[in-house]
């Protein structure tokens, strides 16, 4: 997603800037064009060497350095960059930038770009919380610039409190969200269900499904990169949605009813990606439970139909898509289904190979619409997840 990006990291005096390295690997794995500004003082806490290494360009540090190709270094990284993060960024530094002052390589590049800013504070807690160093902030954010807010925890001083840097994947996260993609959904508030329902036996069992959900998180994550206003609701799952994503969770497949048709008239977009369970467990009559190797006997009833409620209720200009796992007939049933619910289209999964279905980071749909039918090829859920993307906006 960072083929051809230019990213520009400035990096300031603190115990910090030891994370920007593997930052800087990160985004080198992602194909971009890395560059490295380092204030004198972030040079007391890693070497610019590391840097070099890593994004195979010199580390600036001398606005007077004349020790490269000559160019006015400043004006030319500032038009290049797609984006320029700040990382970490001392006090010193964000009342520079607040206050217009361009005394060295770095505050002399950021002051030049019309490009996005991202701002990563590290430090104490009291410099942090210092009205002043707040007030900067502020000024920064009222100009545009990104505030990326630190962690709280334990810092180098040995204080605990708010002031720590966030992690490289939170950093990268932010990068990604500033460039990655065109912003193609911005405005639009798209609600994506995933995951899979648990369904209560007794206190210690109960009935679910395969899902991962990991097809609709990227779904949603690849609607947050394009600037859409998200809301996931997951059943129980093991992996961590896109920050910025609002995530109401679920268990039971009612509790997911009754989120999404909650949420549902405010939505533009509804992607139906969770395998709800299908049935719930009612026991027999009279509530009584018959044993038999240990194993509970149970009568299974079916919950309400999400899908169906979503495409019988569907405001005018309203998107809702459903999703379709088949084991055969896979088209047929898809195209069946999507007449039934009144959907605008179907993603029905295939099932048929291990790159496929279940808990695997690959997948191979086949878009079901009224009048046509469009297979997409093998690829990451992620890449599937932006084609179809591309299929609602065009619907």
């Amino acid at each position: 997603m960072l083929n051809g990006k230019t990213i520009v990291l400035g990096v300031t005096g603190s115990i910090a800037a030891y994370k920007i390295a593997g930052l800087a690997s990160m985004l080198v794995k992602q194909h971009a064009d890395v560059h490295v500004i380092m204030t004198k003082n972030a040079c007391n806490f890693i070497n610019p060497i590391t840097f070099e290494t890593l994004t195979k360009h010199k580390c600036l540090v001398d606005t007077f350095d004349r020790n490269f190709e000559f160019s006015v270094k400043h004006v030319s990284l500032a038009q290049a960059a797609d984006v320029f993060l700040i990382a970490p960024a001392s006090a010193n530094v964000i009342g520079k930038i607040a206050n217009g002052i361009c005394d060295d390589m770095l505050t002399t590049t950021v002051c030049a770009t019309r490009k996005p800013v991202l701002i990563s504070p590290a430090m104490n807690t009291g410099m942090f919380e210092n009205p002043i160093v707040q007030d900067n902030l502020k000024k920064l954010a009222r100009f545009g610039y990104h505030i990326i807010q630190p962690a709280v925890g334990r810092l180098a001083c040995g204080d605990v409190g708010t002031g720590k840097m966030p992690s490289e994947e939170e950093l990268f996260n932010n990068i990604l969200l500033a460039i990655a993609k065109e912003k193609d959904l911005k405005g639009k508030r798209i609600l994506i269900s995933a995951g899979p329902t648990q369904e209560a036996i007794d206190p210690v069992r109960y009935i679910t499904n395969h899902s991962s959900g990991k097809m609709g998180y990227a779904l949603a994550k690849m609607a947050k990169l394009r600037g859409a206003d998200v809301t996931l609701v997951s059943g129980p799952v093991s992996i961590t949605a896109f920050p910025g994503i609002e995530v109401v969770d679920v268990t039971s497949a009612a509790d997911m009813y009754d989120a999404v048709t909650t949420r549902s008239s405010q939505a533009d977009i509804i992607v139906m990606c969770s395998a709800v369970a299908d049935y719930t467990p009612t026991l027999y009559s009279e509530q009584k439970v018959k044993k038999s190797d240990g194993d509970l006997s149970i009568a299974l009833s079916r919950t309400k139909d999400i899908l169906k409620n979503l495409g019988e209720n569907k405001r005018e200009g309203q998107i809702v898509v459903g999703f379709s796992m088949e084991t055969e007939n896979l088209i047929e049933n898809s195209q069946a289904k999507l007449q039934k619910k009144n959907v605008d289209m179907i993603c029905a999964n295939s099932i048929s190979t291990d790159e496929t279905g279940f808990g695997v980071d690959t997948n191979k749909v086949t878009l079901i619409f009224k009048n046509h039918v469009e297979e997409l090829p093998l690829c990451s859920k992620e890449e599937t997840a932006d084609m179809i993307l591309d299929q609602i906006i065009k619907l």
